[in-house]
């Protein structure tokens, strides 16, 4: 989500509160074009990782998107959206998550230049018959 410039992402430890999720994701966006933006950056990402939605809803409008991953719940909400639906207060028991800072791309080390054999020929001795 924060690849597509979500705003506000916080996750949220509802399994011990809910049989529907392990964690709630939830991230806003500026517009409609970015909540849809947003929603298929993640589940290309996740797809990409074997990890397929069970169910989209909400990309039409783009007011709120839900991602139904099993374990996992995402919403994506259009700013205004969120505040009026206010999940984080309806989830207020559950517990927050911190997001993992990424770690700088280390860059690969350039592979080592081969070493060059050098190999001297010195003429053979002829043999005498």
């Amino acid at each position: 989500m924060l690849d597509k410039k979500a705003l506000d992402v916080q996750i949220l430890h509802v399994g011990p509160l809910t049989s529907v999720a392990d964690y709630l994701v939830i991230g806003s966006a500026e517009s409609d074009r970015q909540t849809r933006a947003i929603a298929d950056h993640v589940s290309d990402v996740l797809t990409d990782k074997g990890d397929r939605p069970i169910s989209i809803e909400g990309t039409t409008s783009g007011q709120w998107v839900l991602m139904d991953f099993g374990d996992v719940v995402v919403h994506i909400f259009r700013q205004d959206a969120r505040e009026h639906y206010a999940l984080e207060r309806l989830w207020s028991d559950a517990k927050p998550l911190s997001i993992p800072e990424e770690k700088p791309e280390e860059k690969p080390e350039k592979p080592a230049a081969p070493k060059r054999r050098i190999i001297v020929r010195t003429p053979k001795a002829r043999k005498s018959v």
